[in-house]
C-alpha cells in the first residue's frame, strides 16, 4: 500500500495546493494564473492574485515546473463492443459505463480539466500504441476494466499517472473497484439458504476481467459451501452484455441442458439479455429460474420482475477515479494503492423475493 507525500513547496513551505485552497479554486485555475496560460475570468484570476499576496507566496521551480506542465485534461480509455443479433444497438447503450464517464467528467470540470475519450476493441492487439497516444495527449489515464494487462499499465505508468477501474492492482497506478466478493458471498447465501435453490450457475463477464473473476469465484465458492451445485459449463461464459446473456441461454437450450435454478449474472446487462431470452423461450423468472444481476443500474428496478441485483456506488466510482488521478497528477498521492468502495445486496421479485424485502 502506497503512503501520501506532499505536493512541491516554494521557500516559504507554502504550495499551489494552498493557494487553490484559499482562493477556492481548483489547481489548474491557479496554474493558468501563475503562468498568464489561456484568459482565465477576471473573477478567479483576483481571487488568486488576492490568495497569492495574503499568504505571501512565492512560486519557485518545483511549483512553477508543477504548473506548467498540466495540459489540464485526462483521458478515459474503455473497451469497445459490438451488439449482435436482438441487441444491435447495444455498443450505443453501456449503461454502467456510461454512468461512470459521465461522473469522471463532471468531476474533472469541477477541477479545471478537459476530458478526452477514446476506446480500443476487445480483441485489438494494437490497444497499447493507440492508448500510449492517448497518454500522450493528457495528464494521466483512467483504464476502464482492462483495456491492457498489469505489465504493459506498469510500462505506461513511467509516462503518465494511471488510475484502473475494475482493474488488476500494481506497484504503479491506483485501482478502484466495488466490493466483489463479499457482496457475491452474500447472494449466494440468500439464493441457496434463505430460497433453497439446489442448482445455481455464474453468467460470467469478460473471462480475463478482474472483476469478473472475483465475483465468479466467490459465487461459486459460497454456494457449494451453502449446499448447491455449481454448474461452472463454458456455456455460462457471458460478455457483460444483454447479447452474450441472451446466446448463453440459447446456447444450454439448444444442447438440451437444462437450467440451473437461479442464475447470477456478472452484470445487470447481461441479466436484461437473459430474461429477454427465457421469456421468449416461454421460462418465468423467478417462477422457472431466478435471475440476478450487479452494478444496479437505474432500469434494473424497472423491469418485470424487478431485478434483484448488487448495487454499486457507480457514481461514486467514477469520482473517486478521478479524485485519485488529479492527486497523483499533481503528486499529492503515491501509486500502489487499491480503493474498495462498498456494495450493497438489493433484493427485489427476481430472486424469488416478494418485492418487500428489497430497497428502491
Amino acid at each position: 500500500m502506497g503512503t501520501e507525500e506532499s505536493p512541491p513547496a516554494n521557500r516559504t513551505g507554502l504550495t499551489i495546493y494552498d493557494v487553490a485552497r484559499a482562493a477556492g479554486v481548483s489547481i489548474a485555475s491557479v496554474s493558468r494564473v501563475l503562468n498568464g496560460r489561456a484568459n482565465p475570468r477576471r473573477e478567479t484570476r483576483e481571487r488568486v492574485q488576492r490568495a497569492v499576496a495574503e499568504l505571501g507566496f512565492v512560486p519557485d521551480g518545483a511549483a512553477r515546473a508543477l504548473s506548467n506542465r498540466l495540459k489540464e485534461v485526462v483521458g478515459v480509455v474503455l473497451r469497445r463492443v459490438v451488439g449482435d443479433g436482438m441487441f444491435t444497438d447495444e455498443e450505443e447503450n453501456l449503461l454502467f459505463v456510461d454512468l461512470i464517464n459521465r461522473e469522471v467528467e463532471i468531476a474533472a470540470h469541477g477541477r479545471g480539466f478537459d476530458l478526452l475519450m477514446s476506446s480500443v476493441a476487445v480483441t485489438d492487439r494494437m490497444a497499447r500504441p493507440r492508448i500510449a497516444g492517448v497518454a500522450g495527449k493528457c495528464d494521466g489515464l483512467i483504464l476502464h476494466d482492462r483495456v491492457l494487462a498489469p505489465s504493459d499499465i506498469s510500462r505506461l505508468a513511467m509516462r503518465t499517472s494511471v488510475v484502473t477501474l475494475a482493474g488488476t492492482p500494481t506497484p504503479d497506478s491506483v485501482n478502484v473497484r466495488g466490493d466483489n466478493a463479499g457482496a457475491m458471498r452474500e447472494l449466494a447465501r440468500h439464493l441457496v439458504v434463505e430460497h433453497g435453490y439446489p442448482t445455481v450457475a455464474y453468467l460470467a463477464g469478460h473471462a480475463d476481467s478482474p472483476d469478473n473473476l472475483a465475483r465468479a469465484e466467490a459465487f461459486a465458492d459460497a454456494a457449494v459451501a451453502a449446499g448447491a451445485t455449481c454448474d461452472r459449463d463454458p456455456v455460462w461464459q457471458g460478455n457483460y452484455m444483454a447479447g452474450g446473456g441472451a446466446a448463453a441461454i440459447r446456447a444450454a437450450m439448444a444442447a438440451g441442458r437444462p437450467l440451473p435454478r437461479a442464475i447470477a449474472c456478472a452484470n445487470d446487462q447481461t441479466a436484461l439479455g437473459v430474461m429477454r431470452a427465457l421469456a421468449e423461450r416461454g421460462l418465468r423468472v423467478p417462477e422457472d429460474v431466478a435471475i440476478t444481476g450487479f452494478d444496479d443500474i437505474p432500469a434494473a428496478r424497472h423491469l418485470h420482475p424487478p431485478l434483484t441485483t448488487i448495487r454499486q456506488p457507480i457514481r461514486q466510482l467514477g469520482t473517486t477515479a478521478f479524485d485519485v488521478l488529479h492527486r497523483l497528477i499533481t503528486g499529492a498521492l503515491r501509486p500502489g494503492l487499491e480503493i474498495v468502495l462498498p456494495t450493497t445486496l438489493v433484493l427485489r421479485e427476481s430472486c424469488g423475493c416478494d418485492g418487500t424485502k428489497g430497497m428502491p
